[in-house]
């Protein structure tokens, strides 16, 4: 059953006025024809951004004539679709009370999603929100963006899991193998998986150039090459957006981020955080970090989002950038990324970067932890208050604000004359064309029914599971133990036993029983700050194994009786030297599950990876190395390109 019945009117071309009402059933294909409109501001005829025979330019500046200042510093708005909690991860269905005041009261059209739900309720709950849109003064569609959803690590703030979406590799898995065309077919199929559950924007691809080791950003990169990284990441928003000349009508507009040296993290301490608000570069160096941009705007992102840290070390046109963080940079937005790199898009930026930093969120304790009343990103602008803020941002280039609703606070700026209401209108006018190049004022809805089908298909999804195996890379494989031959006596750690089954192998309790052990184990990591609400969730510091590790005791216990095989998921690059005399088998994943891993295991499946970086050779090599350089530790275990045995 189609989730909803729309009333539209019907027109009669040869006619001025409209002579009947019909009800016209919406799919998620639907089309409007020249005899159907939708009349989204409730007045009885067709109005120009109504009518789709006009070009989108047309439709857009008609609408902008009839919004109201407010509707429009609301656009500028791109809020948290609320479950559970206002940022929206904790429950199964939206707050559709508080999103109608969003709507209707702070007037903002744009939210993420970070619901974790099958695919059908997913769909009828964006589509609930589409409708208290419709109801709204101009019936302006509401656009529903989302972090990544078809991979394997989720960290709140950078990615979201669950919800039925086909299962790929990191793109760090995309990277090991290195295939543009894979890259767009991912893409493609990801495209389709968002557009059926009524999610029409993704706040990736990640563009940055991995070159701390420790940053815990590293899984969501394309590695540290930045040719690579700018191809791939190219052909990653192709296939999201449906084309390699810009945004399609059945496409989802990628925001492509963050622009730009996010990766040059001193100590890899991340800019989410209050003690990771500085990169440092030098100008050569940043100018690799924009190098791997190069696809992506090539490509026609739709969108371009800010780093969060200001960025030290580097000048512009002879001149120091201001050290504010890139969001309030106007050197970097319009002198470089506006006018150099002649991107026409919208700048969205990160999220929070206008909140107030308070002591929980600058020196947490543990008495007084930072928790998400207290996110904020206001760095190098803490001292401006909330209105400065917001002019500052939008003055330096930035369209629409991550993460707030705060209309009336841009309102003020406006008001108050720190910002022009021509530039509102540029902003709000890049914001709207991408609502009609999507097609969304024709159709914003959903097939409820249809969602399950398309995001569970199991061609899909089959895709999915093949380059989880091909990303994989056997760094050792000593005396030719894999392919595993015959019936062997395993012991696992930290996989499925019934998989190991599946494939023939008798799964037993102790290393001392076993012919074989078969062990998982993650990078090593740190929680070197646990009070911060963000340093409490990412992956920091240390990339060694060392005694009292649980993964690394395990090694040695396995080791010290029987051959082992050894599978290290790879996130940050990690330093094997203690374990790679232990292995008999060495593997590398980036995003696998047991089953990849024990296919290829068995020979099932081929291992196709190359390393998409070095891997060090000790925690002195990394601490040695310069953060913004590629690749820049001395003599590494593996070095980039190794694909092992």
């Amino acid at each position: 059953m189609l989730s909803s019945n729309r009333l539209v009117f019907t027109v009669t071309l040869r006619a001025s006025v409209a002579i009947c009402l019909a009800f016209i059933p919406h799919s998620a294909n639907a089309q409007s024809t020249d005899k159907t409109y939708r009349d989204l501001n409730h007045n009885g005829r067709m109005d120009a951004y109504e009518n789709p025979r006009l070009s989108n330019q047309k439709r857009v500046d008609d609408l902008l004539k009839r919004m109201t200042l407010e509707e429009k510093v609301g656009t500028m708005m791109h809020g948290s679709l609320p479950s559970g909690d206002v940022l929206g991860h904790a429950g199964v269905r939206y707050d559709l009370p508080l999103i109608e005041r969003y709507i209707n009261t702070d007037k903002v059209t744009s939210f993420i999603t970070r619901l974790a739900v099958p695919p059908s309720d997913l769909a009828a709950q964006n589509n609930a929100v589409q409708r208290i849109a419709e109801k709204s003064r101009l019936g302006i569609p509401i656009t529903i963006s989302s972090d990544p959803r078809n991979h394997f690590q989720a960290v709140f703030g950078a990615s979201t899991k669950g919800g039925g979406f086909s299962l790929w590799p990191e793109t760090l898995g995309f990277a090991a193998i290195g295939d543009p065309a894979l890259v767009r077919r991912f893409g493609d199929i990801a495209r389709m998986e968002y557009r059926a559950v009524g999610i029409q924007m993704a706040l990736s691809p990640q563009a940055d150039l991995a070159t701390e080791p420790r940053w815990p950003r590293v899984t969501a990169t394309f590695g540290a090459d930045p040719l690579q990284v700018s191809r791939l990441a190219g052909a990653y928003v192709a296939g999201f957006q449906g084309s390699d000349k810009g945004l399609t009508k059945d496409g989802v507009a990628t925001v492509a981020k963050h622009w730009v040296g996010y990766g040059a993290q001193p100590d890899g301490f991340d800019a989410h955080n209050y003690y990771g608000r500085v990169a440092k570069l030098n100008n050569a160096d940043f100018a690799q970090h924009v190098a791997a941009f190069d696809g992506v705007l090539a490509k026609q992102t739709a969108g371009i989002m800010p780093t969060y840290p200001m960025i030290a070390g580097v000048t512009l046109n002879g001149k120091p950038l201001e050290q504010v963080g890139a969001g309030f940079n106007r050197q970097l937005l319009l002198d470089l990324l506006r006018t150099k790199k002649r991107f026409n898009g919208f700048i969205l930026s990160d999220w929070a970067i206008t909140n107030d930093c308070p002591i929980e969120c600058s020196a947490p304790t543990a008495e007084r932890p930072q928790t998400p009343s207290a996110i904020a990103m206001p760095w190098g602008v803490e001292a401006l208050s909330k209105v400065d803020r917001f002019a500052k941002g939008v003055n330096a280039g930035i369209d629409q604000f991550g993460g707030v609703t705060e209309s009336k606070v841009l309102l003020e700026a406006v008001k108050s004359g720190k910002v022009s209401v021509r530039r509102i209108d540029d902003a709000v006018r890049r914001i709207l064309l991408v609502k009609f190049e999507l097609g969304l004022f024709e159709n914003p809805y959903v097939d409820e029914a249809k969602a399950a089908q398309i995001v569970g298909s199991g061609q899909n999804h089959a895709q999915a599971e093949l380059a989880q195996r091909r990303a994989q890379i056997i760094l050792e494989n000593r005396g030719g133990l894999v392919p595993v031959v015959g019936p062997r006596k395993v012991w696992l750690y930290k996989m499925d036993a019934e998989e190991a089954r599946r494939r023939g192998l008798t799964v037993v309790a102790t290393p001392e029983e076993a012919e074989l052990a078969i062990l998982r184990v993650e990078t090593p990591s740190e929680i070197l700050h646990p009070n911060h609400f963000f340093g409490s969730r990412q992956n920091e510091g240390r990339l060694d194994f060392r005694n009292g590790d649980a993964d690394y005791e395990a090694i040695n216990r396995a080791a010290a009786v029987t051959r082992t095989i050894v599978s290290v998921n790879i996130d940050r690059p990690a330093v094997l030297t203690d374990i790679r005399d232990k292995a008999a088998v060495l593997l590398v994943t980036f995003g696998a599950s047991d089953g990849a891993v024990l296919d290829v295991l068995v020979g099932k499946a081929k291992a196709e990876g190359r390393l998409p970086f070095n891997l060090p050779s000790s925690m002195q090599a990394v601490t040695n190395q310069d953060p913004a350089k590629p690749d820049d530790d001395v003599k590494p275990l593996y070095p980039r390109g190794y694909r092992g045995n």
